[in-house]
């Protein structure tokens, strides 16, 4: 009996069936097989095909690394398929946050040395390019990726000068293809808090904000443009909200926004609610996307973090949401200084799983005069939900020397 090769199986099958399962990172050495496979690649991994898979692909931040998620919901009844992978290229950097678009993903890392840089990765090509920065990256720089209307990807950085919250901000812009920086003169009557982590859609990238003068307005949301090279107009939520609940941002492929509103209960629920919008210019629409009682559910420690957890991502076919935050600690193990990262998985008509990834390490250093030590984790942030690869082109021919301009908008 003749035996079967891999190539003579029917590209529907080769593509839907074995290619869409590799790993974006491995893809590489699947390219490089023969040319029918990089042909099959681009279709199923770049072309139409891609848009028909049934399974949510992309990237996530864990304790200081970078993981890969495929998430897929069974049928009815089934239990939720949510598997990660470490991604072995980054294990030499400590990675604190992760921001995405349209392939790219912008790595904010430390060295041996503890100093922070920017690396910009493509896991399609397998290249990396590291930024070299006008000044020092700071602690509690905020960074956003996009690109402008003629597919230009550029990195946005923007901090407070001291005293923080209160002092002059500071705004630069970077062009990959030039490799150069410039300065921008922003004047904004709003604050945007270190832990809030931009999203980008359609090339711009959208912030949580909060108002610099009155804490009695409501916040809202401000996006920057890559194309303009400013920030917009303030834009509505579809709740009023404050600074101390818990407000986070997703984003649904490269056209809808979303966003997670957690009201906190006493003896842990309270109301999540998960809003949706499709983005147009200077303005939003939002519909209702799921809203859960979570005092319905076992208490299981649910009690999401204001200030860092609820990063999430939603599957809009199967109604269903994927957060991700810190498990509580049990009453029985209060000496316990870890504590465990969990994926909640809740949906319509009571779907409610709670998924074990791992231990958060406490990094907290003991105070050797009085013996406190104080407990502090990381959060699991996701950082590029629905990710399709690009072939945009990291490696430069020659690496100019470093231009600084100041422009003013």
């Amino acid at each position: 009996m003749p035996t079967t090769r891999i190539n003579d199986l029917p590209r529907e099958v080769i593509g839907a069936k074995i290619l869409t399962r590799v790993p974006v990172t491995s893809l590489r050495h699947v390219r490089s097989t023969c040319k029918s496979w990089d042909a099959l690649t681009k279709s199923w991994i770049l072309g139409h095909e891609a848009t028909s898979t049934e399974q949510f692909l992309g990237f996530m931040t864990m304790n200081s690394k970078v993981f890969t998620i495929r998430f897929q919901c069974k049928q009815k009844g089934d239990s939720v398929d949510l598997s990660m992978q470490q991604v072995d290229l980054l294990n030499q950097f400590d990675i604190s946050q992760v921001f995405h678009t349209q392939g790219l993903l912008l790595c904010v890392t430390k060295n041996k040395s503890k100093s922070k840089q920017l690396m910009v990765w493509n896991p399609y090509l397998h290249q990396t390019r590291f930024i070299r920065p006008l000044r020092k990256f700071r602690t509690r720089d905020r960074y956003a990726l996009g690109y402008d209307v003629d597919g230009n990807h550029k990195i946005m950085r923007f901090w407070n000068r001291s005293p923080p919250g209160g002092g002059k901000e500071v705004c630069e812009i970077y062009s990959l293809s030039s490799d150069s920086w410039r300065v921008l003169k922003v004047t904004p009557d709003w604050d945007i808090g270190y832990s809030r982590i931009g999203v980008s859609v359609k090339g711009n990238t959208y912030f949580y904000a909060g108002d610099k003068c009155d804490d009695e307005v409501g916040d809202f949301l401000v996006y920057f443009d890559f194309t303009r090279e400013e920030f917009g107009p303030r834009l509505l939520l579809p709740f009023y909200s404050i600074y101390e609940e818990l407000v986070t941002l997703s984003c649904v492929g490269d056209e809808k926004l979303a966003v997670l509103y957690y009201q906190e209960g006493m003896n842990y629920d309270g109301i999540l609610e998960i809003w949706v919008t499709r983005v147009e210019p200077d303005c939003v629409s939002w519909s209702s996307f799921l809203r859960v009682d979570l005092s319905s559910f076992p208490p299981t420690g649910v009690r999401f973090d204001e200030f860092d957890g609820g990063s999430f991502f939603i599957d809009e076919r199967e109604k269903v949401a994927v957060v991700f935050d810190l498990g509580g600690i049990p009453p029985n193990e209060t000496n316990r200084t870890a504590r465990d990262q969990i994926a909640y998985i809740i949906g319509e008509d009571g779907l409610f799983e709670s998924v074990c990834l791992g231990e958060a390490p406490n990094l907290g250093v003991r105070c050797p005069k009085t013996g406190y030590l104080p407990l502090i984790h990381d959060h699991a942030l996701v950082c590029s939900p629905s990710f399709r690869p690009s072939l945009v082109s990291l490696v430069q021919d020659k690496q100019p020397p470093l231009k600084r301009q100041r422009r003013y908008v």
